[in-house]
């Protein structure tokens, strides 16, 4: 596994990390088992960063991952984040809250001081208004913390991020089918010294180029019922677009296949080719989902004539067909 450096004083990780949503079972129920089974074999082949969230299954995930770190004999970076729990979003920050949150956080991930607390897409006038950035540099200041980053839906909200001193890290929605951050967010950050976390690398599933128009999800799985963003921010399913639409686009990509490379392949190199990028987090719903997915570091990079391809097929193909703000 290589490793990059996330943020200029953070930590170095291994550029592919294991994100953890799925644990929860916001995909469909997930055994505990089957969870651990997916840590260890992530940790085999060479991950050491796991991205989670106070609410993904209330608390479920980091209570799994807090268990499985403390047997695990590899040192982790464990990373969740703050400010969706009801009652909380959309305009109750406090930072009795947040302080509660992080004392909730510490005790299910069986740690002493977080090693990165990030702000869980919070609505962008909270990030313009900045005290809940105070309040993170004061935790960090008492060793609740070590470093504070944000997870943001819209480039707008990152680059209001990055106007934030300390700020670690920034959380995004970045693929082919989600390019925009490329033009400002990504080197901005890149020159402040800010890493950058890639989340939904596959767009939801879509950039495997499994999927059919006639693909059926789990009624607990948000692909099914945040589809048209009914629940929560439309990009955070299919990167913001119509499923059917996401499948066509999909299928169009895989003429463009490189020689001795399959669709998840392709997607996840592309976005490491990305030299502002310090790692991308897939979930992964099976072990060797996670073997296939760390194993992505040992493969060469994309052409830069494909990169100009898939440039030209995001402007011209999926830009037009992308919903909510980004």
């Amino acid at each position: 596994m290589n490793k990059r450096k996330l943020g200029k004083n953070g930590f170095t990780i291994g550029e592919v990390g294991l994100g953890c949503w799925q644990f929860g079972g916001e995909f469909g129920e997930m055994s505990e088992e089957t969870a651990f089974e997916i840590m260890n074999t992530a940790v085999e082949s060479g991950v050491d960063f796991f991205d989670t969230a106070d609410v993904y299954g209330a608390g479920i995930s980091e209570e799994l991952i807090g268990r499985f770190a403390q047997q695990c004999a590899t040192p982790l970076i464990l990373a969740t984040k703050y400010g969706r729990w009801e009652g909380v979003f959309p305009d109750n920050y406090t930072k009795d809250n947040m302080r509660q949150a992080i004392d909730l956080a510490l005790g299910r991930l069986q740690r002493d001081t977080l090693d990165l607390l990030q702000l869980h897409c919070i609505p962008t006038e909270i990030l313009r208004q900045g005290e809940v950035f105070e309040w993170l540099r004061e935790f960090k200041q008492e060793g609740l913390i070590k470093h504070f980053g944000a997870s943001v839906e819209t480039v707008e909200e990152g680059l209001l991020c990055l106007e934030q001193d300390g700020l670690l890290s920034l959380q995004v929605i970045f693929n082919i089918f989600r390019a925009k951050p490329a033009v400002e967010l990504l080197p901005q950050a890149k020159a402040k010294g800010v890493g950058i976390l890639v989340r939904l690398p596959l767009a939801s599933g879509l950039l495997s180029g499994k999927y059919t128009r006639e693909t059926v999800f789990a009624e607990t799985d948000h692909r099914n019922y945040n589809r048209d963003g009914q629940f929560f921010h439309v990009g955070e399913t299919f990167a913001g677009l119509p499923f059917e639409k996401g499948v066509e686009l999909a299928d169009q990509l895989k003429p463009m296949l490189p020689e001795n490379m399959d669709m998840v392949q392709m997607a996840l190199r592309w976005i490491l080719d990305h030299d502002a990028v310090s790692a991308i987090i897939p979930g992964a719903s099976r072990p060797a989902q996670a073997q296939s997915n760390a194993a992505i570091s040992d493969l060469p990079p994309l052409s830069k004539e494909l990169h100009a391809k898939f440039a030209t097929f995001y402007e011209q193909e999926v830009k037009p067909h992308i919903r909510g703000p980004y």
